[in-house]
């Protein structure tokens, strides 16, 4: 019954591992986007400027707010821990 029951506690164990490792994989992946996002709107800036500079002056404040929003949820929702 002993050898059941650390069974159990091991599998219990694992099982929280492995929803903890889940959401950290969807935080980073969530920051992972928005930064894609970020960089393909910094890459697009110097054909975006020469066709319309007022256009890529609005774009760029919502890219930045949008990725520190991310950040800033996914710190919240891990409970304010940097993740490695």
């Amino acid at each position: 019954m002993d050898r059941v029951t650390n069974l159990y506690l091991e599998n219990l164990c694992i099982m929280q591992e492995n929803e903890r490792l889940r959401k950290k994989a969807q935080l980073l992946d969530q920051e992972n986007k928005a930064l894609l996002a970020k960089l393909k709107l910094n890459n697009s800036k110097p054909s975006a400027a020469a066709a319309s500079p007022s256009s890529n002056q609005q774009q760029q404040p919502d890219a930045g707010a949008s990725s520190a929003s991310v950040v800033k949820a996914a710190a919240a929702s891990y409970g304010g821990k940097k993740l490695k």
